[in-house]
């Protein structure tokens, strides 16, 4: 790395090139080059997904939404208003009170929604944890960048001072000389 960005390195972050973690030489080489820290949240993965991960995903939304309870709560009130009233008026229902068959799918559509949904929140996770990484690179930037333009302030307001400073001997120079002058022609 070039001796500027040593340089920040020591001087903003308090650190030697070779101690920095890897979001600050990342952030260092972004300022340098004068690109953004990071890219818009929708560029951060760029893995494909497998048709396990798609399906995990979608039926994730599908089973954690209105239309989804909504069906389900149709479903079960219909499972038990056919085995409790219709076909048992005839004999033949296939699943009498207890609900035995009915437990039996419950069970096995909780025991396949778990491990699909667990699936989902894991990428889920991982995208939140990018998503915090790049925000944590943004943020660091904007501090550097504030910090060097704090230096650039200070620079200017120490310059602006010497020149007013040169004024000031200048301009007691002439009243010296206006003084002197005065006061010999009396």
């Amino acid at each position: 790395m070039n001796e500027h960005a040593r340089n920040i390195a020591k001087k903003h972050f308090k650190k030697e090139w070779e101690n920095l973690e890897e979001a600050e030489r990342h952030v260092i080489g972004h300022y340098l080059e004068g690109t953004p820290a990071t890219h818009p949240p929708a560029h951060l993965t760029d893995e494909k997904l497998t048709l396990g991960q798609l399906l995990a995903d979608r039926i994730s939304a599908f089973g954690g939404s209105w239309p989804f309870i909504s069906i389900f709560f149709a479903t079960l009130i219909s499972w038990i208003i056919l085995n409790s009233f219709i076909l048992a008026r005839f004999g033949k229902e296939f699943d009498p009170f207890p609900y035995i068959l009915l437990n039996l799918f419950l069970s096995m559509l909780a025991s396949l929604q778990a491990p699909i949904i667990m699936m989902s929140q894991n990428r889920q996770s991982q995208k939140d944890r990018q998503q915090a990484q790049a925000d944590y690179e943004v943020n660091l930037k904007a501090e550097l960048e504030i910090h060097l333009m704090h230096e650039k302030v200070d620079e200017l307001v120490q310059k602006r001072w010497e020149e007013l400073l040169k004024i000031q001997e200048n301009q007691s120079a002439m009243l010296n000389k206006i003084v002197t002058k005065k006061n010999s022609r009396n």
